[in-house]
């Protein structure tokens, strides 16, 4: 795919090519174990992870999810989902910033022509990584967007708009953008270089939680982007596109991982607090409040169930990729839906809970227990959970496949306006009738 000569690319040396699941679950491991060492002070200081990032980008890991035709790992979303567990147990942060660079992959292998998969899938391969600038503040759904792709002669766009929650661009080495033109109908994501002209990034994330996403605002002021880097379609309003569950079981790997992360803290904290004597009997407790260990338990279980639930999302989508079956890409979001649900309860139960069962103690600012509640506060927002849960029923109760909500509320309306036009219709011919008859 010709490219335009203005294009600057980063080199990042020698990248390491992954080339199995096994490699990538061990890699991460590795990193996420040095990664956690350094978690609390960099949240304390809101200290930018550059140095992580590039050690992620050293290790090959942007690359496991291009399909292997393409030369990448092409690993399972169960091995994704575990990558994202195993990040975000070892920094709410970190675990949270690569999201959008596997969401927009997806977008690619769904909507890209083969010249944009195998240019962008090279440039991964390379150590290139996606931020996102999708979100405009105010706008409550992506048809709202106000329209800020215009045509500039035949092989080029020109864009003006503000993002906001542009998770991961400061760190990042393109900046895909969701665009409207005047088709609305028509979505469009514009691949930005991070030294494009007209294009600035602004660190001025200052959430409560997960503090060095720098999840700040992307500015394009008279962008000029050649057309062959936009990916452009229409969403399929009839079932349900891969993109969906491949995009949200991250979301709620990270919950889980979080979860994971605040369990051991507290299990840790009332260890700590009461510590065996030295002169203790091997089988002595740390704990001995029935009702505190009846709590753990229960933490226990939820926790449990989320990674479970996390798992089995994870083979079901990766079952839906290999048939490629409305009726199974249907039961991947339900998979995933059901799992969003979980880790949301058991991330902030358990957030909750540390402290509730460590005491006033667990409160000292030295000990900064509370980032991950705060880290999971901040992420739990990112999804409506009573949504999923209504999801979740309405399939199982009503057979009712879960579609994007706006699409649903498409054909309400065009469902009322037919019985409306049958119910004038009907009045109509009553009153013809009446007056025929006189």
């Amino acid at each position: 795919m010709s490219t335009s000569n203005t294009l600057q690319y980063t080199d990042h040396g020698v990248v390491h090519l992954i080339r199995s699941d096994e490699e990538a679950l061990a890699t991460a491991q590795v990193l996420a174990d040095e990664f956690a060492q350094e978690a609390s002070v960099r949240d304390r200081e809101r200290r930018l992870p550059f140095a992580e990032l590039k050690q992620i980008t050293q290790s090959g890991l942007w690359g496991i999810t291009v399909p292997k035709e393409y030369g990448g790992a092409g690993v399972s979303y169960v091995t994704l989902a575990q990558i994202f567990a195993i990040f975000s147990k070892a920094d709410g942060s970190i675990g949270q910033i690569p999201q959008n660079h596997y969401f927009v992959i997806e977008l690619i292998r769904e909507h890209g022509s083969d010249e944009q998969k195998k240019f962008f899938f090279e440039r991964i391969l390379a150590g290139d990584h996606f931020g996102n600038a999708l979100v405009e503040l105010n706008v409550k759904k992506p048809e709202d967007r106000k329209v800020s792709l215009f045509a500039d002669g035949d092989e080029h766009y020109r864009a003006t708009v503000r993002k906001y929650y542009a998770t991961g661009s400061l760190y990042a080495d393109w900046i895909p953008t969701a665009l409207n033109s005047e088709d609305k109908e028509e979505h469009h994501l514009a691949f930005f270089s991070r030294h494009a002209e007209g294009l600035t990034i602004i660190d001025d994330w200052a959430g409560l939680g997960q503090r060095t996403t720098a999840s700040g605002s992307v500015i394009l002021d008279n962008a000029r982007i050649a057309k062959n880097l936009v990916v452009s379609h229409r969403e399929k309003k009839e079932h349900v596109s891969p993109v969906g569950p491949t995009g949200q079981i991250m979301h709620a790997a990270i919950d889980t991982g979080i979860a994971r992360a605040a369990f051991e803290a507290t299990i840790a904290f009332i260890r700590g607090r009461n510590p065996k004597k030295a002169d203790a009997a091997p089988d002595a407790a740390w704990e001995e409040d029935q009702l505190t260990i009846r709590e753990i338990g229960d933490l226990s279980v939820a926790l449990h169930g989320a990674e479970a639930l996390l798992e089995r999302a994870g083979r079901i989508i990766d079952h839906a990729y290999v048939t490629g079956l409305q009726a199974d890409w249907t039961k991947a979001s339900i998979a995933v839906s059901e799992v969003r649900a979980a880790s949301t309860h058991a991330a902030l139960l358990i957030t909750n809970k540390l402290f509730e069962f460590s005491g006033t103690q667990a409160t000292a600012s030295k000990h900064n227990l509370d980032r991950y509640w705060r880290d999971a506060r901040t992420h739990t927002l990112h999804d409506s959970v009573r949504w999923r849960l209504y999801d979740v029923g309405n399939y199982y109760l009503n057979d009712k496949v879960p579609l994007r909500r706006r699409f649903n509320q498409i054909e309400k309306k065009a469902e009322e306006q037919a019985a409306n036009a049958v119910a004038d219709a009907n009045v109509m011919a009553a009153k013809n009738e009446a007056l025929a008859s006189v």
